[in-house]
Protein backbone atom coordinates (compact mmCIF):
# COMPACT_ATOMS: atom_id res chain seq x y z
CA UNK A 1 0.00 0.00 0.00
CA UNK A 2 2.90 2.28 0.76
CA UNK A 3 4.24 1.46 -2.72
CA UNK A 4 1.29 2.47 -4.10
CA UNK A 5 1.09 5.79 -2.88
CA UNK A 6 4.44 6.52 -3.12
CA UNK A 7 4.23 5.80 -6.80
CA UNK A 8 0.56 7.86 -6.91
CA UNK A 9 -0.90 4.71 -7.55
CA UNK A 10 -4.23 5.91 -5.81
CA UNK A 11 -7.06 3.74 -7.23
CA UNK A 12 -4.80 0.62 -6.97
CA UNK A 13 -4.58 1.22 -3.46
CA UNK A 14 -7.93 2.42 -2.66
CA UNK A 15 -9.21 -1.16 -4.14
CA UNK A 16 -6.58 -2.76 -1.98
CA UNK A 17 -7.72 -1.00 0.85
CA UNK A 18 -11.44 -1.85 0.07
CA UNK A 19 -10.36 -5.76 -0.94
CA UNK A 20 -8.21 -6.29 1.80
CA UNK A 21 -10.29 -4.47 4.69
CA UNK A 22 -6.88 -3.20 6.03
CA UNK A 23 -5.92 0.63 5.53
CA UNK A 24 -2.55 1.79 4.64
CA UNK A 25 -2.46 3.27 8.20
CA UNK A 26 0.77 5.39 7.77
CA UNK A 27 2.35 8.86 6.99
CA UNK A 28 5.18 10.07 5.25
CA UNK A 29 5.78 12.08 8.42
CA UNK A 30 3.99 12.90 11.75
CA UNK A 31 5.29 15.90 12.30
CA UNK A 32 4.52 17.05 8.78
CA UNK A 33 0.62 16.29 9.62
CA UNK A 34 0.81 18.03 12.79
CA UNK A 35 1.72 21.07 11.26
CA UNK A 36 -0.32 20.89 8.42
CA UNK A 37 -2.70 20.90 10.57
CA UNK A 38 -1.51 24.06 12.96
CA UNK A 39 -1.53 25.98 9.57
CA UNK A 40 -4.43 25.23 8.12
CA UNK A 41 -3.42 23.18 4.67
CA UNK A 42 -6.56 21.56 4.87
CA UNK A 43 -6.14 19.82 1.54
CA UNK A 44 -2.92 18.02 2.39
CA UNK A 45 -4.24 16.67 6.07
CA UNK A 46 -7.53 15.29 4.47
CA UNK A 47 -5.61 13.66 1.69
CA UNK A 48 -3.15 12.34 5.10
CA UNK A 49 -5.90 11.19 7.13
CA UNK A 50 -7.56 9.33 4.09
CA UNK A 51 -4.82 6.39 4.72
CA UNK A 52 -5.20 6.50 8.69
CA UNK A 53 -7.30 4.86 11.25
CA UNK A 54 -8.14 7.81 13.14
CA UNK A 55 -11.22 7.34 16.07
CA UNK A 56 -14.36 8.50 15.04
CA UNK A 57 -14.31 11.52 16.35
CA UNK A 58 -11.06 12.86 16.12
CA UNK A 59 -12.29 12.52 12.05
CA UNK A 60 -15.52 14.78 12.57
CA UNK A 61 -13.52 17.43 14.74
CA UNK A 62 -11.42 17.21 11.78
CA UNK A 63 -14.25 17.31 9.23
CA UNK A 64 -16.55 20.04 11.20
CA UNK A 65 -12.92 22.38 11.56
CA UNK A 66 -12.70 22.26 7.77
CA UNK A 67 -16.17 22.55 6.85
CA UNK A 68 -16.56 25.99 8.81
CA UNK A 69 -13.26 27.33 7.55
CA UNK A 70 -14.43 26.63 4.30
CA UNK A 71 -17.45 28.59 5.27
CA UNK A 72 -15.81 31.67 6.13
CA UNK A 73 -13.69 32.16 3.00
CA UNK A 74 -17.32 31.85 1.37
CA UNK A 75 -16.21 28.00 -0.47
CA UNK A 76 -20.06 27.64 0.33
CA UNK A 77 -20.43 24.77 -1.93
CA UNK A 78 -17.36 22.66 -0.99
CA UNK A 79 -18.39 22.92 2.32
CA UNK A 80 -22.01 21.83 1.35
CA UNK A 81 -20.30 18.76 0.16
CA UNK A 82 -18.10 17.53 2.26
CA UNK A 83 -20.36 18.47 4.66
CA UNK A 84 -23.22 15.88 2.80
CA UNK A 85 -20.69 13.26 0.97
CA UNK A 86 -17.98 12.41 3.02
CA UNK A 87 -17.92 9.13 5.64
CA UNK A 88 -17.03 11.22 8.93
CA UNK A 89 -19.28 13.84 8.44
CA UNK A 90 -22.33 11.42 7.68
CA UNK A 91 -21.18 10.05 11.27
CA UNK A 92 -21.00 12.79 12.93
CA UNK A 93 -25.11 13.41 11.45
CA UNK A 94 -25.90 9.44 12.81
CA UNK A 95 -24.18 10.09 16.36
CA UNK A 96 -24.67 13.87 16.72
CA UNK A 97 -27.48 15.17 14.86
CA UNK A 98 -27.69 18.51 17.37
CA UNK A 99 -23.96 19.36 16.28
CA UNK A 100 -24.33 18.17 12.35
CA UNK A 101 -27.86 20.77 12.26
CA UNK A 102 -25.84 23.65 13.88
CA UNK A 103 -22.95 23.26 10.99
CA UNK A 104 -25.50 23.02 8.77
CA UNK A 105 -27.11 26.19 9.45
CA UNK A 106 -23.81 27.94 10.24
CA UNK A 107 -23.20 26.95 6.22
CA UNK A 108 -26.43 28.57 4.86
CA UNK A 109 -26.07 31.76 6.99
CA UNK A 110 -25.16 34.87 4.73
CA UNK A 111 -22.72 36.36 7.07
CA UNK A 112 -19.91 34.28 8.96
CA UNK A 113 -19.89 35.26 12.27
CA UNK A 114 -16.52 33.60 13.22
CA UNK A 115 -17.12 34.20 17.15
CA UNK A 116 -20.25 32.13 16.98
CA UNK A 117 -19.11 29.31 14.72
CA UNK A 118 -15.63 28.72 16.64
CA UNK A 119 -17.60 29.63 20.09
CA UNK A 120 -15.57 32.04 21.29
CA UNK A 121 -12.08 30.41 20.31
CA UNK A 122 -9.53 31.28 17.55
CA UNK A 123 -9.15 29.32 14.43
CA UNK A 124 -5.38 28.70 15.74
CA UNK A 125 -6.10 27.46 19.51
CA UNK A 126 -8.60 24.85 17.64
CA UNK A 127 -6.00 23.75 14.92
CA UNK A 128 -3.67 23.27 17.83
CA UNK A 129 -5.96 21.12 19.49
CA UNK A 130 -6.68 18.68 16.86
CA UNK A 131 -3.13 18.73 16.36
CA UNK A 132 -2.51 17.44 19.90
CA UNK A 133 -5.44 15.25 19.64
CA UNK A 134 -4.15 13.58 16.17
CA UNK A 135 -0.82 13.16 17.90
CA UNK A 136 -2.12 11.84 21.20
CA UNK A 137 -3.72 8.85 19.07
CA UNK A 138 -0.37 8.69 16.95
CA UNK A 139 1.47 7.87 20.15
CA UNK A 140 -1.19 5.54 22.00
CA UNK A 141 -0.54 3.45 18.18
CA UNK A 142 3.12 3.53 18.47
CA UNK A 143 2.32 1.67 21.77
CA UNK A 144 0.73 -1.20 20.86
CA UNK A 145 2.78 -1.47 17.43
CA UNK A 146 0.75 -0.45 14.87
CA UNK A 147 2.01 1.41 11.72
CA UNK A 148 1.73 5.16 11.70
CA UNK A 149 4.95 6.27 9.99
CA UNK A 150 6.51 4.41 7.11
CA UNK A 151 9.89 4.61 5.96
CA UNK A 152 10.71 5.55 2.28
CA UNK A 153 10.59 2.98 -0.18
CA UNK A 154 9.88 0.52 2.29
CA UNK A 155 8.50 -2.62 0.13
CA UNK A 156 11.31 -2.01 -2.15
CA UNK A 157 14.57 -2.11 0.58
CA UNK A 158 12.12 -5.23 2.17
CA UNK A 159 12.67 -7.21 -1.16
CA UNK A 160 16.43 -6.20 -1.48
CA UNK A 161 16.69 -7.88 1.88
CA UNK A 162 14.70 -11.08 0.76
CA UNK A 163 16.76 -11.31 -2.04
CA UNK A 164 20.31 -11.12 -0.58
CA UNK A 165 18.75 -13.43 1.94
CA UNK A 166 18.21 -15.87 -1.09
CA UNK A 167 21.83 -15.03 -2.06
CA UNK A 168 23.35 -15.97 1.37
CA UNK A 169 21.71 -19.60 1.87
CA UNK A 170 22.06 -20.34 -2.10
CA UNK A 171 18.87 -19.87 -3.55
CA UNK A 172 19.21 -17.31 -5.99
CA UNK A 173 22.54 -16.80 -7.91
CA UNK A 174 23.84 -13.89 -8.11
CA UNK A 175 22.62 -11.08 -10.82
CA UNK A 176 20.26 -13.55 -11.99
CA UNK A 177 16.56 -12.21 -12.56
CA UNK A 178 13.70 -13.37 -9.98
CA UNK A 179 10.31 -14.69 -10.96
CA UNK A 180 8.25 -13.09 -8.64
CA UNK A 181 5.26 -15.53 -8.83
CA UNK A 182 7.14 -18.28 -8.29
CA UNK A 183 9.85 -16.63 -5.94
CA UNK A 184 12.87 -18.41 -7.87
CA UNK A 185 15.79 -17.14 -10.34
CA UNK A 186 14.57 -16.82 -13.79
CA UNK A 187 17.34 -18.34 -15.25
CA UNK A 188 19.10 -20.68 -12.87
CA UNK A 189 22.73 -20.93 -13.02
CA UNK A 190 24.32 -23.75 -15.50
CA UNK A 191 27.27 -24.88 -15.47
CA UNK A 192 29.38 -26.14 -18.09
CA UNK A 193 29.28 -29.66 -17.30
CA UNK A 194 32.17 -31.56 -15.31
CA UNK A 195 32.79 -34.31 -13.45
CA UNK A 196 33.06 -34.34 -9.57
CA UNK A 197 35.77 -34.83 -8.27
CA UNK A 198 35.21 -34.22 -4.55
CA UNK A 199 33.22 -34.90 -1.58
CA UNK A 200 32.02 -31.17 -0.98
CA UNK A 201 29.43 -32.38 1.64
CA UNK A 202 28.89 -35.23 3.79
CA UNK A 203 25.43 -35.87 5.46
CA UNK A 204 25.17 -38.43 8.53
CA UNK A 205 21.95 -39.75 9.08
CA UNK A 206 20.69 -41.92 12.73
CA UNK A 207 22.09 -44.74 14.23
CA UNK A 208 19.05 -46.70 12.57
CA UNK A 209 18.42 -44.59 9.57
CA UNK A 210 19.65 -44.43 6.07
CA UNK A 211 18.53 -43.10 2.87
CA UNK A 212 16.62 -45.01 0.53
CA UNK A 213 16.08 -42.20 -2.12
CA UNK A 214 17.19 -39.05 -2.74
CA UNK A 215 15.55 -36.36 -5.92
CA UNK A 216 16.55 -32.64 -6.83
CA UNK A 217 13.97 -30.14 -7.58
CA UNK A 218 13.68 -28.78 -11.37
CA UNK A 219 14.49 -25.54 -10.62
CA UNK A 220 17.66 -26.41 -7.63
CA UNK A 221 15.95 -25.12 -4.75
CA UNK A 222 15.34 -28.43 -2.87
CA UNK A 223 17.25 -31.41 -2.39
CA UNK A 224 14.70 -34.20 -0.67
CA UNK A 225 15.75 -37.94 0.56
CA UNK A 226 13.53 -40.62 1.70
CA UNK A 227 14.48 -42.76 4.58
CA UNK A 228 13.72 -46.02 5.85
CA UNK A 229 12.40 -44.57 9.15
CA UNK A 230 10.02 -42.99 7.10
CA UNK A 231 10.80 -39.37 6.84
CA UNK A 232 11.09 -36.95 4.31
CA UNK A 233 13.75 -34.48 4.38
CA UNK A 234 14.22 -31.09 2.79
CA UNK A 235 18.25 -30.04 2.53
CA UNK A 236 20.11 -27.41 1.60
CA UNK A 237 23.28 -29.21 -0.67
CA UNK A 238 25.62 -26.26 -0.43
CA UNK A 239 25.40 -26.80 3.46
CA UNK A 240 24.81 -30.03 3.90
CA UNK A 241 22.07 -29.16 6.60
CA UNK A 242 18.14 -29.24 6.64
CA UNK A 243 16.47 -26.72 5.10
CA UNK A 244 14.95 -24.80 7.95
CA UNK A 245 13.65 -22.07 6.06
CA UNK A 246 10.88 -24.35 5.60
CA UNK A 247 8.65 -23.42 8.87
CA UNK A 248 7.44 -26.99 9.47
CA UNK A 249 10.89 -28.30 9.33
CA UNK A 250 12.48 -25.31 11.54
CA UNK A 251 9.60 -26.43 14.06
CA UNK A 252 10.74 -29.82 14.20
CA UNK A 253 7.67 -30.79 11.84
CA UNK A 254 8.85 -33.45 8.74
CA UNK A 255 6.89 -35.01 5.68
CA UNK A 256 6.56 -38.31 6.86
CA UNK A 257 5.41 -42.30 6.03
CA UNK A 258 4.30 -44.87 8.35
CA UNK A 259 7.09 -47.28 6.66
CA UNK A 260 10.30 -46.96 4.74
CA UNK A 261 9.95 -44.24 1.73
CA UNK A 262 11.92 -45.89 -1.58
CA UNK A 263 10.58 -43.45 -4.03
CA UNK A 264 10.32 -39.30 -4.29
CA UNK A 265 9.76 -37.10 -7.45
CA UNK A 266 8.83 -33.51 -8.07
CA UNK A 267 6.44 -32.28 -10.44
CA UNK A 268 8.39 -30.04 -13.23
CA UNK A 269 7.13 -26.90 -11.11
CA UNK A 270 9.26 -28.13 -8.24
CA UNK A 271 5.82 -27.32 -5.78
CA UNK A 272 4.72 -30.98 -5.59
CA UNK A 273 6.49 -34.02 -4.20
CA UNK A 274 4.90 -37.20 -4.88
CA UNK A 275 6.63 -40.06 -2.50
CA UNK A 276 6.40 -43.92 -1.80
CA UNK A 277 6.61 -46.39 0.20
CA UNK A 278 7.66 -49.75 1.43
CA UNK A 279 3.56 -50.80 1.94
CA UNK A 280 2.12 -49.21 -1.33
CA UNK A 281 1.20 -45.91 -0.24
CA UNK A 282 1.87 -42.91 -2.12
CA UNK A 283 1.66 -39.32 -1.16
CA UNK A 284 1.86 -36.09 -2.66
CA UNK A 285 3.03 -33.01 -0.78
CA UNK A 286 3.48 -29.53 -1.15
CA UNK A 287 6.82 -28.90 -0.16
CA UNK A 288 6.50 -25.42 0.73
CA UNK A 289 3.90 -26.28 3.84
CA UNK A 290 4.95 -29.46 4.20
CA UNK A 291 1.49 -30.35 3.69
CA UNK A 292 -0.22 -33.54 2.29
CA UNK A 293 -2.42 -32.91 -0.64
CA UNK A 294 -2.75 -36.20 -1.97
CA UNK A 295 -2.73 -39.86 -1.01
CA UNK A 296 -3.37 -43.23 -2.44
CA UNK A 297 -3.37 -45.55 0.40
CA UNK A 298 -3.41 -48.80 -1.81
CA UNK A 299 -1.28 -47.28 -4.80
CA UNK A 300 0.12 -50.89 -5.03
CA UNK A 301 -0.21 -54.05 -3.29
CA UNK A 302 3.59 -54.11 -2.39
CA UNK A 303 6.21 -51.20 -1.79
CA UNK A 304 6.67 -48.24 -4.37
CA UNK A 305 9.59 -48.57 -6.19
CA UNK A 306 10.05 -45.33 -8.19
CA UNK A 307 7.74 -42.45 -8.92
CA UNK A 308 7.78 -40.44 -12.02
CA UNK A 309 5.51 -37.28 -13.20
CA UNK A 310 3.31 -36.38 -16.31
CA UNK A 311 4.47 -33.84 -18.23
CA UNK A 312 1.45 -31.70 -17.44
CA UNK A 313 1.57 -33.02 -13.50
CA UNK A 314 -2.06 -34.23 -13.90
CA UNK A 315 -0.67 -38.11 -13.51
CA UNK A 316 1.97 -40.28 -11.33
CA UNK A 317 3.54 -43.18 -12.91
CA UNK A 318 4.59 -45.31 -10.40
CA UNK A 319 6.68 -48.81 -10.32
CA UNK A 320 6.26 -51.91 -7.96
CA UNK A 321 7.82 -54.77 -6.21
CA UNK A 322 4.04 -56.41 -7.06
CA UNK A 323 5.44 -56.53 -10.70
CA UNK A 324 3.06 -53.88 -12.58
CA UNK A 325 3.48 -49.78 -12.75
CA UNK A 326 0.73 -47.69 -12.13
CA UNK A 327 -1.10 -44.34 -13.38
CA UNK A 328 -2.92 -42.06 -10.68
CA UNK A 329 -4.80 -39.19 -11.03
CA UNK A 330 -3.76 -36.02 -9.06
CA UNK A 331 -7.59 -34.96 -9.44
CA UNK A 332 -9.50 -38.07 -9.15
CA UNK A 333 -7.06 -39.56 -6.30
CA UNK A 334 -7.59 -43.04 -8.24
CA UNK A 335 -5.41 -45.08 -9.85
CA UNK A 336 -6.34 -44.95 -13.65
CA UNK A 337 -4.12 -47.62 -15.20
CA UNK A 338 -2.05 -50.45 -14.96
CA UNK A 339 0.99 -51.95 -17.47
CA UNK A 340 1.39 -55.52 -16.75
CA UNK A 341 4.21 -57.83 -18.22
CA UNK A 342 6.97 -58.09 -15.84
CA UNK A 343 7.65 -61.61 -13.70
CA UNK A 344 9.45 -59.42 -11.50
CA UNK A 345 10.19 -56.42 -9.15
CA UNK A 346 9.54 -53.01 -11.28
CA UNK A 347 12.50 -50.78 -10.76
CA UNK A 348 12.29 -48.31 -12.82
CA UNK A 349 9.30 -47.04 -14.85
CA UNK A 350 9.60 -43.47 -17.08
CA UNK A 351 7.77 -42.08 -20.03
CA UNK A 352 9.23 -41.22 -23.19
CA UNK A 353 9.77 -37.90 -24.53
CA UNK A 354 6.44 -36.80 -26.11
CA UNK A 355 4.20 -38.66 -23.22
CA UNK A 356 2.97 -41.50 -25.76
CA UNK A 357 5.06 -44.68 -24.58
CA UNK A 358 5.78 -46.19 -20.70
CA UNK A 359 9.21 -47.85 -20.38
CA UNK A 360 9.88 -50.26 -17.69
CA UNK A 361 12.47 -51.89 -16.46
CA UNK A 362 12.80 -55.26 -14.09
CA UNK A 363 14.77 -57.87 -12.31
CA UNK A 364 13.14 -59.97 -14.62
CA UNK A 365 16.14 -59.32 -16.93
CA UNK A 366 13.47 -57.27 -19.59
CA UNK A 367 12.89 -53.39 -20.82
CA UNK A 368 8.90 -53.41 -21.64
CA UNK A 369 7.67 -50.22 -24.23
CA UNK A 370 4.09 -49.73 -23.32
CA UNK A 371 1.49 -47.50 -25.15
CA UNK A 372 0.89 -45.18 -22.55
CA UNK A 373 -2.97 -44.80 -23.69
CA UNK A 374 -3.85 -48.67 -24.09
CA UNK A 375 -1.10 -50.41 -21.69
CA UNK A 376 -0.42 -52.92 -24.74
CA UNK A 377 3.16 -53.50 -24.74
CA UNK A 378 4.75 -52.40 -27.71
CA UNK A 379 8.09 -54.25 -27.51
CA UNK A 380 10.39 -56.16 -25.11
CA UNK A 381 13.67 -55.63 -24.57
CA UNK A 382 16.57 -57.64 -23.39
CA UNK A 383 20.10 -55.86 -22.99
CA UNK A 384 22.64 -58.62 -24.03
CA UNK A 385 25.11 -59.44 -21.23
CA UNK A 386 28.97 -58.62 -21.43
CA UNK A 387 31.09 -60.87 -23.63
CA UNK A 388 32.94 -62.42 -20.06
CA UNK A 389 29.17 -63.01 -18.45
CA UNK A 390 26.65 -66.22 -19.10
CA UNK A 391 24.30 -65.84 -22.54
CA UNK A 392 21.64 -68.02 -20.33
CA UNK A 393 21.39 -66.13 -16.53
CA UNK A 394 19.38 -63.78 -16.05
CA UNK A 395 20.63 -60.27 -14.83
CA UNK A 396 18.29 -57.78 -13.07
CA UNK A 397 17.88 -54.42 -14.74
CA UNK A 398 18.42 -52.10 -11.65
CA UNK A 399 16.76 -48.66 -14.31
CA UNK A 400 15.85 -47.71 -18.15
CA UNK A 401 16.93 -43.62 -18.49
CA UNK A 402 15.39 -41.52 -21.02
CA UNK A 403 18.22 -39.85 -22.46
CA UNK A 404 18.22 -36.27 -23.06
CA UNK A 405 19.59 -34.71 -26.49
CA UNK A 406 22.97 -37.10 -27.81
CA UNK A 407 25.31 -35.09 -30.17
CA UNK A 408 25.26 -37.57 -33.12
CA UNK A 409 21.58 -39.02 -32.97
CA UNK A 410 18.12 -37.83 -34.03
CA UNK A 411 16.43 -36.04 -31.23
CA UNK A 412 13.23 -37.17 -32.23
CA UNK A 413 14.56 -40.93 -31.86
CA UNK A 414 13.86 -41.95 -27.67
CA UNK A 415 16.94 -43.89 -26.44
CA UNK A 416 17.67 -45.28 -22.82
CA UNK A 417 20.56 -45.92 -20.73
CA UNK A 418 19.45 -49.27 -19.54
CA UNK A 419 21.81 -50.12 -16.07
CA UNK A 420 21.75 -53.88 -15.56
CA UNK A 421 23.30 -56.27 -12.46
CA UNK A 422 26.72 -56.28 -14.71
CA UNK A 423 29.78 -53.73 -15.13
CA UNK A 424 27.94 -52.50 -18.24
CA UNK A 425 25.85 -49.96 -19.06
CA UNK A 426 24.12 -50.02 -22.57
CA UNK A 427 23.01 -46.91 -24.70
CA UNK A 428 19.94 -48.64 -26.77
CA UNK A 429 16.82 -47.48 -28.71
CA UNK A 430 13.23 -48.81 -28.12
CA UNK A 431 13.79 -51.68 -31.24
CA UNK A 432 16.53 -52.95 -28.75
CA UNK A 433 19.43 -52.27 -30.67
CA UNK A 434 22.70 -51.58 -28.52
CA UNK A 435 24.32 -48.39 -29.76
CA UNK A 436 27.06 -47.49 -26.87
CA UNK A 437 28.27 -49.42 -23.55
CA UNK A 438 30.04 -48.21 -20.65
CA UNK A 439 32.26 -50.49 -18.87
CA UNK A 440 33.54 -50.60 -14.94
CA UNK A 441 36.87 -53.01 -16.59
CA UNK A 442 36.28 -54.59 -12.97
CA UNK A 443 34.89 -58.55 -13.29
CA UNK A 444 35.34 -58.15 -9.38
CA UNK A 445 32.68 -55.69 -7.40
CA UNK A 446 32.85 -54.13 -10.38
CA UNK A 447 28.85 -54.58 -11.29
CA UNK A 448 26.62 -51.28 -11.49
CA UNK A 449 24.28 -50.80 -8.66
CA UNK A 450 22.38 -47.16 -9.62
CA UNK A 451 23.45 -44.53 -12.60
CA UNK A 452 22.28 -41.12 -13.40
CA UNK A 453 22.83 -38.53 -16.17
CA UNK A 454 23.94 -35.26 -16.95
CA UNK A 455 21.18 -32.79 -17.59
CA UNK A 456 22.60 -31.95 -20.96
CA UNK A 457 23.33 -35.91 -21.82
CA UNK A 458 27.29 -35.10 -22.03
CA UNK A 459 28.36 -37.36 -18.67
CA UNK A 460 26.93 -40.94 -17.45
CA UNK A 461 27.71 -41.14 -13.83
CA UNK A 462 26.99 -44.97 -12.45
CA UNK A 463 27.97 -46.59 -9.04
CA UNK A 464 29.25 -50.34 -8.74
CA UNK A 465 29.21 -52.66 -6.04
CA UNK A 466 32.82 -51.57 -4.68
CA UNK A 467 30.93 -48.09 -3.73
CA UNK A 468 33.16 -46.10 -6.39
CA UNK A 469 31.95 -43.50 -8.73
CA UNK A 470 32.50 -43.97 -12.38
CA UNK A 471 32.49 -40.85 -14.67
CA UNK A 472 32.11 -41.72 -18.74
CA UNK A 473 31.72 -39.70 -21.08
CA UNK A 474 28.98 -40.42 -23.37
CA UNK A 475 30.27 -38.59 -26.42
CA UNK A 476 33.46 -41.18 -26.47
CA UNK A 477 31.77 -44.05 -23.94
CA UNK A 478 35.52 -43.92 -21.97
CA UNK A 479 35.89 -43.72 -18.30
CA UNK A 480 36.90 -40.51 -17.18
CA UNK A 481 37.12 -40.32 -13.50
CA UNK A 482 36.48 -42.60 -10.52
CA UNK A 483 35.64 -41.47 -6.58
CA UNK A 484 34.88 -43.40 -4.03
CA UNK A 485 31.52 -42.70 -2.63
CA UNK A 486 31.13 -44.23 0.74
CA UNK A 487 32.60 -47.10 3.01
CA UNK A 488 29.80 -49.85 2.00
CA UNK A 489 26.39 -50.11 0.17
CA UNK A 490 25.40 -47.28 -2.11
CA UNK A 491 21.89 -47.32 -2.91
CA UNK A 492 21.70 -44.88 -5.57
CA UNK A 493 22.31 -41.06 -7.09
CA UNK A 494 20.93 -37.91 -8.06
CA UNK A 495 21.82 -35.58 -10.44
CA UNK A 496 21.49 -31.30 -9.25
CA UNK A 497 19.50 -29.98 -12.67
CA UNK A 498 22.15 -27.27 -13.94
CA UNK A 499 25.42 -27.63 -11.15
CA UNK A 500 27.78 -30.01 -11.11
CA UNK A 501 26.50 -31.76 -8.19
CA UNK A 502 25.72 -35.24 -7.23
CA UNK A 503 24.27 -36.33 -4.15
CA UNK A 504 24.93 -40.27 -3.44
CA UNK A 505 23.48 -42.44 -0.45
CA UNK A 506 24.32 -45.59 1.21
CA UNK A 507 23.09 -48.11 3.56
CA UNK A 508 25.39 -46.97 6.18
CA UNK A 509 23.66 -43.88 6.80
CA UNK A 510 25.38 -41.38 4.75
CA UNK A 511 24.69 -38.84 1.91
CA UNK A 512 27.06 -37.43 -0.15
CA UNK A 513 26.96 -34.33 -2.07
CA UNK A 514 29.86 -34.35 -4.53
CA UNK A 515 30.68 -32.03 -6.98
CA UNK A 516 33.65 -30.70 -9.48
Amino acid sequence: MMFCKENSLFRTLQCLQEESRVSLNAVDSLDALLSDINKGHWDSVLQAVSYLSLPANILQDLYSQVVLELAELREVDTAHHLLRETAPMNSLKQANPERYLRIEALIKKNHFDANEAYEGLSKEKIRGHLAQNVSTCAELRACLGTLFVAAPSRLLALVGQAMKWQQHVGLLPKNARIDVFRGVAKDSEVEAEQCPTMIARRVKFGEKSHPECVTFSPDGQFCVSGSVDGFVEVWDHQTGTLRKDLQYQDEGSFMMHEKAVIAVAFNKDSELLASGSQDGQVKVWRVATGQCVRRYEKAHNEGVTCVTWSKDSTQLLTGSFDFTARVHGIKSGKTLKEFRGHKSYVNSAAYSKDGSKVITASSDSHVIVFDSKTTEILNTLTPPPPAHCSSIMDYAVNSAIVAPKIAGYSEQEDLIFVCTRTNTILLMNLAGQVLKSFCSGKRDKGDFVAMTISPKGEWLHAVAEDNTLYCFSVASGGLEQTLKVAEKEVIGLAHHPSRNVIAGFAGDGTMVFMRA
